[in-house]
């Protein structure tokens, strides 16, 4: 440890929301209830360390289910899918699980709603994310047409002789998406939204508590992996809000610690599929280098949980408990914390 000072100040929440908590135990209820492998339909969440510790296990992950033999149980991961992966499923006979969010199944439920009451809809997002992919495949391919800016709106053609309607990708930026919903209403006066806006709960908490610590901080880490959609966004929320030297990392071993020698106040806070122990292991990394003293800064307490699927739910399970693998996202009461405090 070095006599440089260090203030680390640690956004609540942060982590492993309730949609990724719940994809991840149906992963391990599904070993536990069919025994390895049990194949999964792409990462199950974005965050390479999350995939190689269920690998670990006994998980297959795989682009597509042509890559899945017809005797092992299948997942779909926690973006969504294309109705047609089920589809095809079935067609095989095969023994699938879905955990896809239920927040984002709630998006696909507004978007059936829409098509059937002949509405055209837009969708708010970026194009080749697995949400997105999911989210339109819902519907025939000319049924919702995509923007990822303000700038596509000019240029978006829709049909004359049908009502609007928007939904929106879970994990965008508040601030970005706010600018194209007005600009969108302004282009289209009778565009319908939703009654709660589609953006999540998780992805909402932690952009404002990262507005929160930027302030006065000399750089921000982000904990998460350069492929998942909200950890990318709280680095764009901390640049635009006070703190430009913003950067993504996926754990301590990414840290530039000569950068890192020269600032005095750092935020730190974790996209909605990074492991606590992550965030654990950047704060205990930190300690060998400086004299660190933390912060932390909480702007609310999160306590969703949603249920398993049905195929799981009769197992003697507590969806209150996390796996053992990872640290439970209590940022309240942990002895880490107490320690370094």
């Amino acid at each position: 440890m070095t006599e440089n000072n260090l203030t680390v100040r640690l956004a609540a929440p942060r982590g492993f929301c309730a949609g990724v908590d719940r994809a991840i135990q149906i992963v391990e209820k599904c070993l536990e209830k069919y025994g390895a492998p049990v194949y999964v339909r792409h990462e199950i969440v974005h965050n390479r360390f999350v995939v190689e510790s269920l690998e670990a296990k006994g998980a297959v992950f795989v682009d597509e289910l042509e890559e899945v033999p017809a005797d092992v149980p299948v997942i779909f991961s926690a973006h969504g899918v294309p109705k047609s992966v089920p589809e095809e499923a079935e067609r095989r006979n095969l023994i699938y699980l879905d955990a896809t969010c239920p927040l984002v199944s709630k998006v696909h439920v507004a978007a059936e709603r829409h098509f059937r009451s002949d509405r055209h809809i837009i969708l708010i997002g970026h194009a080749g994310h697995p949400e997105v992919i999911g989210t339109m495949g819902q519907l025939p391919e000319d049924a919702i047409s995509l923007v990822e800016t303000v700038d596509d709106i000019p240029n978006l053609k829709v049909p004359k002789n049908k009502d609007l309607a928007y939904i929106t990708q879970t994990t965008l930026s508040l601030d970005d998406t706010k600018l194209i919903i007005e600009a969108l209403e302004n282009q289209f006066p009778k565009l319908i939204g939703p009654a709660k806006q589609d953006i999540c709960y998780a992805t909402t908490n932690r952009q404002q508590a990262v507005k929160i610590i930027s302030e006065g901080c000399d750089a921000v880490l982000v904990i998460g992996a350069p492929n998942s959609s909200n950890s990318k966004r709280l680095v764009e929320v901390a640049a635009m809000n006070g703190c430009p030297d913003s950067k993504l990392i996926q754990r301590a071993s990414d840290i530039d610690w000569t950068w890192l020698a020269t600032k005095k106040v750092v935020g730190i806070t974790a996209g909605a599929s990074a492991p606590e122990v992550l965030v654990e292991e950047v704060l205990e990394a930190c300690t060998e280098k400086f004299n660190v003293a933390i912060e932390e800064v909480a702007i609310t307490r999160e306590e969703v949980i949603f249920k398993l699927p049905k195929q799981l739910s009769e197992m003697d399970v507590n969806i209150d408990q996390p796996f053992n693998i990872f640290e439970k996202n209590n940022f309240f009461d942990s002895d880490f914390y107490n320690k370094l405090t």
